[in-house]
């Protein structure tokens, strides 16, 4: 599946640091990471601190799939509101991911910091506003819901949205999210995973999985072997290629990115912004002082038909913009289209789909994929052992 078109934004600013073959020997391993984007660089930054000999492998280049197509707005709200999540999945589940979202933005500095990778990761605030009279109601049990389990929120008013350039009716503030480069960190943790011993391979794609006497045999379209404990699938949207359970439903979604513009508003560029439209919108700016705006999602039907709509996608993100940020200057530089999808819940999918089979997928799916993936390597070791976690329970196959 080709996850993205045309030249996204990171890779044109990153340069890779490091290179990687293809495999050209069988070989043996305790993991085997398949995917090579940020949901396995975490994955494998996590077990290598655990001492497990890990091999990952990716199709096409590392980070060349959704990482690079990824806008990067990390935020503990799930595209499913605290109100519906409850009624869906009950308090203790909702609040709980909610939560733990939170957390999992911490943890991710964290990982940064001790990586010291210099990705942009910068604290920000998020704007969940309408401007739909009738989604009001809507956002207002949003908020009753958020601020009763402890989340600190404000109501924001219409002038009050106003102050900061925004056309809207009613918003809700939070404290805590932030942004970054996915690309720059992916490649970074994967660099120091290589420095630290772990292989990797890309241009290298599995083209049969098999299960032998509790050991299992990846072969790789070149007919090597890679015979592994255990095999992670970090494999995001191209999972539904190896998943026998429909877990989510494939969108196509649009990106458009700005010109630098060094006289942005302050109070603009430490918001993160998004809304009740369905599908939603949203605005973050990066640390070079561009704007970006996604949205527009479609059903997916194959990515020819997803790319031949990007043209008419990037006046249609353009239009919104200036519905809502009308003083505000945006002059496309970049613009792509990806692959996206939704799950039932808004909640990602962990764990072994086959208790009787060490194959383990991280799969975090939605506008959350990033904090997603990091409450999946929180978990992913109980995984490994069969070890009960609420996280495992909360997120597994089959619910």
């Amino acid at each position: 599946m080709k996850l993205s078109s045309t030249e996204t934004y990171w890779p044109l600013k990153n340069a890779q640091k490091q290179s990687y073959p293809s495999i050209n020997s069988d070989i043996h391993t305790d993991v085997l990471i398949i995917g090579g984007g940020i949901t396995g660089a975490l994955t494998a930054y996590k077990l290598l601190n655990e001492g497990k000999k890990i091999v990952l492998v990716d199709r096409r280049d590392v980070c060349g799939g959704s990482t690079s197509g990824s806008t990067a707005l990390l935020q503990y709200e799930i595209d499913v509101p605290l109100h519906q999540l409850i009624k869906l999945r009950g308090a203790r589940c909702a609040i709980d991911s909610y939560q733990n979202g939170k957390k999992a933005i911490f943890d991710l500095r964290n990982i940064i910091d001790e990586v010291g990778c210099d990705c942009g990761f910068e604290f920000k605030k998020s704007i969940y506003f309408t401007t739909l009279k009738k989604d009001v109601p809507y956002l207002k049990n949003e908020f009753k819901a958020r601020k009763q389990h402890g989340f600190e929120i404000s109501w924001l008013s219409r002038s009050e949205l106003q102050k900061m350039g925004l056309n809207a009716i009613a918003g809700i503030e939070s404290k805590t999210a932030a942004v970054m480069d996915p690309f720059k960190l992916a490649t970074d943790l994967l660099f120091h995973c290589h420095e630290k011993g772990m292989q990797i391979f890309d241009r290298t794609n599995i083209a049969s999985i098999q299960h032998q006497k509790g050991k299992i045999i990846a072969t790789t379209g070149s007919k090597h072997v890679i015979t592994a404990d255990h095999i992670i699938h970090c494999t995001g949207y191209e999972s539904t290629e190896t998943l026998k359970e429909k877990v989510v439903d494939l969108k196509s979604t649009y990106v458009i990115a700005s010109e630098s513009q060094p006289d942005l508003p302050e109070n603009f560029k430490h918001v993160i912004f998004w809304d009740t439209a369905s599908p939603y919108h949203y605005i973050r700016t990066t640390e070079d002082n561009r704007i970006i705006m996604g949205g527009g999602d479609e059903d997916f039907k194959d990515t020819n038909k997803r790319d031949k709509l990007l043209p008419k996608k990037e006046q249609y993100l353009l239009k919104q913009f200036y519905k809502r940020f009308p003083d505000l200057d945006f002059k496309i530089d970049y613009s792509w289209a990806g692959t996206f999808g939704e799950t039932k819940d808004g909640l990602p999918y962990f764990g072994k789909p086959n208790p009787r089979k060490n194959e383990h997928y991280i799969l975090g799916f939605g506008g959350n994929g990033i904090t997603f993936s990091v409450l999946g390597i929180n978990s992913i070791l109980d995984s490994l052992h069969n070890k009960k976690n609420t996280d495992l329970e909360y997120y597994r196959f089959g619910r």
